[in-house]
């Protein structure tokens, strides 16, 4: 069944992590998958437009249906696959509605970390203002002090919402990238036990960005939040 999969990727991306730790998570193996550089316009290639009109990764398809948002390639194979691998979607209600809740939170997480991350990509340079970056910073850090909130009882068994869930499949990969970029440890110290949880976890290390492999060390854009 995997075969019939291809999934456009570039690493580095957070979305496209998502869609790997889902695929891993389901026991989706053999699935054909190319990665795509961010830095030489690739994703903007005709390959991808024909199938994302918008230009962006992962892009994802199985059989005909294509499906180029992560969030809903992550759905998708739950439903599709929820007999195989690991139970992405809890049973319980109370754990459901909280599962939905951080995945959706986890979009707005990404966008706050983006707009410090890559303010000076996103943004032209006769565009920003020091007053833009501040704000930005400020809105990082009221985001990273709710999270570090959310993560007061994680533990071994109890991650986002109870077991290890989609909420988790969203929401890891923009952790990882803000310690990845300097966030910390001692002043989110809830959010930094939560990366050293899942880091080891076999769908999160196998998924690895390959260059963070090659390259150990991170960034510092972020040790002041």
């Amino acid at each position: 069944m995997a075969k019939s999969m291809t999934l456009l990727w570039g690493a580095g991306s957070p979305p496209c992590w998502r869609v790997m730790i889902a695929l891993e998570e389901k026991k989706l193996h053999g699935y054909k998958r190319k990665v795509l550089s961010f830095e030489r316009g690739e994703h903007k290639s005709q390959e991808v437009l024909e199938v994302n009109p918008r230009g962006q990764l992962p892009t994802f398809k199985h059989g005909d249906n294509i499906l180029n948002e992560s969030s809903a390639v992550c759905l998708y194979l739950e439903n599709q696959f929820k007999s195989q691998g690991h139970k992405l979607i809890p049973d319980s209600p109370a754990e459901q509605a909280r599962m939905y809740q951080r995945m959706m939170e986890g979009l707005t997480f990404t966008e706050k970390l983006n707009s410090v991350v890559y303010y000076e990509s996103i943004v032209p340079e006769e565009e920003r203002h020091d007053s833009a970056v501040t704000r930005h910073r400020e809105a990082l850090t009221a985001e990273l002090q709710l999270w570090e909130g959310y993560l007061q009882t994680v533990a071994a068994g109890s991650y986002l919402a109870g077991g290890f869930s989609l909420a988790d499949v969203i929401v890891f990969p923009n952790i990882a990238y803000a310690f990845r970029f300097g966030l910390s440890v001692g002043r989110y110290p809830k959010l930094a036990k939560y990366y050293s949880l899942l880091k080891d976890r076999p769908s999160i290390k196998t998924s690895w960005p390959p260059h963070w492999v090659a390259i150990p060390q991170g960034y510092d854009i972020l040790k002041d939040l």
